[in-house]
């Protein structure tokens, strides 16, 4: 394909992209709940093909880490306790995927930075969980394994730059708000769009970060090996 074609490909699956994300919150407003089913699986394949179509030199993991994310999708949508589990397990090795692009492009290299954002980070995360804790009955342990590698992936994305950090961050607030709800805390106003608003935008900002030149230019190792983490939530995520 050549870069005329390429590019024009490109632009029309961000096109598609944008149209399904939009749908899908429109259907969650709406509560058009064939629609946000039809629609939710379609998101990641797209952002996919989108950030492979734009970028022929993406990083290797990072098509694994949004299908792995929409695996993650489908078995959230499907319910019950296996597939709960089995949709964070999904996005469990979405996260491993992230924080082994970041680490691999020098998201650790000012050691500083990274203890600061760490140390931030990690008091946020066990705030939460201690609050979280008795609510959350038989997925306390699963919930607080998958909760650390989400915070990983948070670190990590905002030592390569302004906005995979902000992508990071905003995943982690969209898996706090599920958490939430899982431990039957009062539901914020619209919080199932609130959910899916910051996680396709922050899918959005880990890809196009991670693919933006100045990531690209960054160390890799000669393989990309390794799985990802997860996106947990009981019905809409």
């Amino acid at each position: 394909m050549n870069l005329t074609r390429r590019l024009k490909a490109a632009r029309g699956l961000l096109g598609a992209f944008a149209a399904t994300s939009v749908a899908h919150l429109g259907a969650i407003a709406t509560g058009a709940t064939a629609l946000q089913h039809a629609t939710k699986p379609a998101l990641m394949p797209l952002l996919a093909a989108q950030t492979l179509a734009a970028k022929p030199g993406a990083p290797k993991l990072l098509a694994p880490a949004l299908l792995a994310s929409a695996a993650g999708d489908v078995l959230l949508q499907v319910g019950g306790d296996t597939a709960f589990l089995a949709g964070m397990g999904s996005f469990a090795a979405a996260h491993v995927c992230y924080v082994t692009m970041f680490v691999r492009r020098g998201a650790l290299d000012d050691r500083r930075r990274t203890l600061l954002t760490a140390a931030a980070y990690a008091t946020a995360w066990a705030t939460l969980i201690s609050r979280l804790w008795p609510g959350l009955g038989g997925l306390q342990i699963p919930v607080a394994a998958y909760s650390l590698l989400l915070t990983s992936t948070a670190v990590t994305s905002a030592g390569l730059g302004l906005r995979t950090g902000v992508g990071g961050a905003l995943f982690l607030l969209s898996d706090t708000l599920i958490a939430t709800r899982l431990a039957d805390w009062t539901p914020l106003p619209a919080q199932n769009f609130l959910i899916m608003a910051t996680y396709i935008a922050a899918q959005y900002l880990l890809a196009t970060g991670l693919t933006s030149e100045s990531a690209l230019q960054g160390r890799e190792a000669p393989s990309d090996g390794g799985s990802a983490a997860g996106h947990a939530q009981p019905t809409t995520t």
